[in-house]
């Protein structure tokens, strides 16, 4: 890899979600958190991820990002890729990362 992910992508890449229901209030972050089967998923630090993304990512990125935790592969190709699109969402997204990081961490 040429460069280092960031915090949340290494998350992302140890869950293995599958979405599935939950409150009508709780986002796709924390829903794909919660459908995770890693230890550390738990309410509080699911919803404080969700919290961090609520301040940095639209619900079109949020739906976007949510996938990176069924599907990890996901996330490094956009990462790599040259689409002006997915730069752009990428650089959103490593902010999601970072602020989840400092907020959560």
């Amino acid at each position: 890899m040429k460069k280092s992910l960031t915090v949340l992508t290494l998350i992302a890449a140890g869950f293995t979600a599958t979405l599935s229901p939950m409150s009508a209030s709780a986002g796709a972050i924390e829903r794909a958190c919660m459908a995770s089967d890693r230890a550390a998923n738990n309410r509080a630090l699911c919803g404080c991820i969700q919290q961090a993304a609520d301040l940095t990512l639209s619900n079109s990125d949020q739906r976007q990002a949510a996938k990176f935790f069924k599907n990890p592969q996901k996330a490094q190709d956009i990462r790599q890729s040259d689409n002006t699109s997915h730069e752009a969402f990428w650089r959103r997204y490593k902010a999601f990362g970072e602020t989840a990081a400092q907020y959560c961490g």
